[in-house]
């Protein structure tokens, strides 16, 4: 089982999450073989693991320390999130993922529909063997009905000039940032701390997944296809309108990007590239780095606050933390 290599640096968490994708290997079981085999290898198609490990640092801070549960709580997260990734290829009629062929590319969208509806059953299966109380099959139903609302906003949004600031931003707390959120909070709970200590940890799950999305969408308007590993602006063409975007469309570039916008899926490559440029003019990307930016030191200035203990977990958070937020692809 390969890991990213961004794990080698840390090597206990790279333990811990090869136990995560072993975890969720064994919990994968269908009769189809070929759509298991897909749905396996789609756990191993290269993303980096980043919300089982936030769910994994975090369940060092409370008494217990289990940490075969930690890892099946941490398994049944990353079950969630590939679910929610099988389901976004579905709406956005996608066949590729992260430079490969994904379950919908290689089966259609029946067997996509059902591949990630298997792997929800599979996230409660894990949480409802391993959760403690109901309180935390609770928290990842309210969590996953905010990732449900998230997407929908954003879908409600398509092709809308006139998105501001503020609903980008409640799209995204709940498309993304939420199970960064939930990561944190259900790792802190479920390992014996205090609900308010649960609960910091989840504010500061939330802070990171808004920076870490800001951050992507940056990502959009300043490098290749290539080098992000997926066609640039590919959203936009869909009519998902990021805040570089949405800065921009405040200024007086606002009249220019629309003549381009309008076209909508029908933007070629060339005129795509134009909006990029537009963008940067218009310092669209250089305020959302601002705004990424206040994000990011919000979660650091929380993490610094956390106890101390024998695992360094607090430094190690301060040091993944800053890998992911201040990266460059």
């Amino acid at each position: 089982m390969k890991l990213h290599p961004m794990w080698e640096g840390y090597p206990g968490l790279k333990d811990e999450l090869t136990e995560t994708l072993k975890k969720m290997e064994d919990v994968i079981r269908l009769k189809n073989k070929p759509v298991e085999q897909a749905i396996k290898e789609t756990i191993h198609a290269g993303g980096k693991l980043l919300r089982p490990a936030y769910q994994l640092l975090f369940s060092q801070f409370g008494a217990e320390n289990d940490r075969d549960k930690a890892i099946a709580l941490a398994a049944s997260i990353e079950m969630l999130h590939t679910a929610t990734l099988i389901h976004d290829d579905i709406v956005d009629e996608a066949n590729m993922r992260r430079g490969k062929k994904n379950i919908r590319g290689n089966f259609g969208n029946t067997v996509a529909v059902y591949a990630g509806d298997y792997l929800f059953v599979c996230c409660f299966k894990l949480l409802s063997n391993y959760s403690t109380s109901l309180k935390s099959l609770q928290t990842n139903s309210r969590s996953m009905e905010k990732i449900l609302d998230g997407e929908l906003g954003q879908m409600d949004d398509r092709y809308n000039y006139h998105l501001t600031v503020e609903e980008y931003l409640e799209n995204i707390s709940g498309k993304t940032a939420e199970l960064f959120q939930l990561s944190c909070s259900i790792g802190a709970y479920e390992s014996g701390t205090t609900e308010r200590f649960a609960k910091k940890a989840g504010t500061i799950g939330l802070a990171i997944g808004m920076a870490f999305q800001i951050i992507d969408d940056i990502l959009d308007y300043t490098k290749s296809s290539d080098e992000i590993g997926k066609p640039v602006l590919e959203d936009m063409r869909q009519g998902v309108y990021s805040l570089p975007l949405i800065y921009a469309l405040q200024t007086d570039k606002k009249a220019e990007l629309i003549s381009y916008l309008d076209k909508k899926d029908k933007l070629t490559s060339e005129e795509i590239e134009k909006v990029r440029t537009l963008v940067a003019e218009a310092k669209g990307v250089e305020k959302a780095k601002g705004l990424a930016g206040k994000y990011t030191k919000k979660a650091l200035n929380e993490i610094n606050k956390l106890p101390d203990n024998l695992f360094g977990t607090k430094e190690n958070l301060l040091s993944l933390t800053s890998l992911i937020l201040e990266r460059e692809n």
